[in-house]
C-alpha cells in the first residue's frame, strides 16, 4: 500500500453553499493540524475551526471531521474539510495541503485505496461509481442493493457450490476404489445447471434493464415530415430541433436528455427514412437506421392526415424486423382531418398524439414502461466487466459438464477452476495493478 497522503475536492465543480475537501493517508492528521493550528482533534466529531494557509493567512471557517483508521472509507486516516462553496476557497485549501506535502489524488484513488484495504469489494466499488451517475430512482435502488451486498452474495454462493463440486471430483479421483454415492454426479450436474440458469436470468435482466443505469435510449423514427422534430421539441418543452414543412429538414440525429416520471431518458430525433438521391440526406438516413439498432425503445411516428404510402410501408417493414426492443407506434396530427389507414399498424396498438398540442398518452405509456422494467427483482450486472465475467463463468461450466458426464474428472476440475476464477473476479482482487488503475480511473475525482 502507498504511504503518501492524497487530497482532492470531493464535490462537483461550480457555485454551491458547501464544498468538501477529502484527505487520506498516513499524514492526513499531521497536515490538517498545520491548517487548523491544533495538534489533534477528536475522531468522528464535527469541529468548527478556522483554516490558515501556509503563509498563516485566514482561508475560511469550516467544519472539520477526522475519521481515524481503520474506521474510515479508505481504511486510512481521513480528514474532511467542509468549507464555503465555490472553487476559490476549496482550491486554496487543496493548494495549502499540497504545499505541506500531500499530493493530488488520481480519479477514483480514494475508492481504490478502500478496495485494496479490504473496506469494499469490486461490486461495491462499481456500484459507488454508477450511483453517482444514476439516471432514475429505480437505478439508485438497484445500486443500493449492490452496495448492500446482494450481487456479492450470489457470487459467494455460486463459488461455494463450484468449490464443493470440485472437492467431490477430487475425492472421486483420489479414492476411486472407495464407495462413492452413485447419485453424486447427478447432484453436481444439478448444482451446475442451477448456477447456469441463474446466470442466464441475470444476463437477460441486465441487458433489458441497462437503461435504468445509463438512461434509456429512445429513438423517434418515421418518414420525412411526419412530426418527429415537433414531438422532440414538445417533449423537451423548448425548440431544440428546426421544424418546417420541407421534407428532409432534419439531416442528422439530434440527442437530448429529458425526464419522464422518475427516469432520465436519452431522446433521439432521427432523419426521415426514405430513398433519396441527396448524398447528405442519405447519410442521415443511414444514421437513423443505426439509431434504431442502438435504441432501447423506438417511437415510430406516422402522419394521420396523410394516406398510407410506400414510405410508411418501409417503416412498418423495419419495425417487423426488429427483435427484443420496445416499439411504440404513434399516429400524429390527430387534430387534422384523418386519411391514414390504421389497419396497417393495428397490430402495434398505436397511440394517437398531436405533437404540437397533446402527447400526454405517449408520455404516460413511456413512464409505465420504464416503471415496469424497474420493478423487476432479478439481480442486475451494472458494467461490461461484470457481464463478461459471468459469460466466461457460464462457458466454463458448460465446458466442464462434458468431461464430467464422460467420467473425465481431471478435465472437469480444470474447467470448473476456470469458472471459479471468472466469477470470483467480479468481487475479488485482480492480480494486475494495471487493470485496477484502468477501472478506478473511470471514477470522478475525490471519490
Amino acid at each position: 500500500m502507498p504511504n503518501d497522503t492524497i487530497v482532492a475536492i470531493a464535490t462537483a465543480t461550480g457555485v454551491s453553499s458547501i464544498s468538501i475537501i477529502r484527505v487520506s493517508g498516513r499524514d492526513a492528521l499531521a497536515l490538517a493540524a498545520k491548517i487548523i493550528k491544533k495538534e489533534s482533534i477528536e475522531p468522528r466529531y464535527t469541529h468548527l475551526l478556522s483554516l490558515y494557509n501556509h503563509e498563516d493567512q485566514l482561508i475560511d471557517q469550516a467544519i472539520v471531521v477526522y475519521f481515524q483508521n481503520p474506521k474510515s472509507f479508505t481504511g486510512e486516516d481521513i480528514i474532511e474539510f467542509q468549507c464555503h462553496g465555490g472553487m476559490i476557497v476549496a482550491q486554496e485549501i487543496v493548494d495549502t495541503l499540497v504545499a505541506y506535502g500531500a499530493r493530488l489524488a488520481e480519479p477514483g484513488e480514494f475508492s481504490k485505496r478502500a478496495f485494496l484495504n479490504g473496506k469494499i469489494d469490486l461490486t461495491k466499488a462499481e456500484a459507488i461509481a454508477k450511483l453517482i451517475e444514476a439516471k432514475s430512482v429505480d437505478a439508485a435502488k438497484i445500486l443500493a442493493k449492490q452496495l448492500k451486498g446482494d450481487l456479492k452474495a450470489f457470487i459467494d454462493e455460486s463459488r461455494e457450490a463450484m468449490l464443493r463440486a470440485t472437492a467431490y471430483s477430487e475425492v472421486m479421483i483420489d479414492y476411486a476404489e472407495e464407495d462413492i454415492p452413485e447419485d453424486i454426479i447427478e447432484s453436481i450436474v444439478w448444482q451446475l445447471d442451477t448456477i447456469i440458469q441463474k446466470i442466464e436470468r441475470i444476463i437477460e435482466a441486465s441487458y433489458r434493464r441497462k437503461g435504468l443505469i445509463e438512461g434509456f435510449r429512445v429513438a423517434i423514427v418515421g418518414k420525412p415530415n411526419v412530426g418527429k422534430s415537433s414531438l422532440l421539441n414538445g417533449l423537451l418543452s423548448y425548440e431544440r430541433a428546426i421544424v418546417s414543412d420541407i421534407a428532409g429538414t432534419t439531416r442528422d440525429t439530434i440527442e437530448e436528455q429529458v425526464r419522464i416520471g422518475s427516469h432520465i431518458i436519452r431522446l433521439i430525433d432521427t432523419a426521415g427514412i426514405r430513398e433519396s438521391s441527396d448524398q447528405i440526406e442519405q447519410i442521415g438516413v443511414e444514421r437513423s437506421k443505426a439509431s434504431i439498432e442502438e435504441a432501447d425503445v423506438i417511437i415510430a411516428l406516422f402522419d394521420g392526415s396523410r394516406v398510407f404510402d410506400h414510405e410508411d410501408q418501409k417503416i412498418v417493414e423495419i419495425l417487423e424486423a426488429i427483435q427484443e426492443k420496445h416499439i411504440i407506434v404513434t399516429i400524429n396530427k390527430t387534430d387534422l382531418p384523418q386519411a391514414f389507414d390504421r389497419s396497417r399498424v393495428e397490430r402495434f396498438e398505436p397511440i394517437e398524439v398531436s405533437a404540437k398540442r397533446n402527447f400526454g398518452g405517449l408520455v404516460n405509456h413511456l413512464q409505465r414502461l420504464f416503471d415496469t422494467l424497474g420493478q423487476d427483482e432479478e439481480l442486475m450486472l451494472i458494467s461490461s466487466r461484470q457481464i463478461e465475467a459471468v459469460l466466461k463463468t457460464q462457458k466454463a461450466i458448460q465446458e466442464a459438464k462434458v468431461p464430467l458426464l464422460n467420467g473425465e474428472l481431471e478435465f472437469f476440475s480444470y474447467h470448473l477452476q476456470d469458472a471459479i476464477s471468472a466469477i470470483s473476479s467480479i468481487s475479488k482482487p485482480y492480480d494486475s495493478e494495471e487493470i485496477l488503475d484502468k477501472m478506478f480511473g473511470e471514477f470522478c475525482l475525490g471519490k
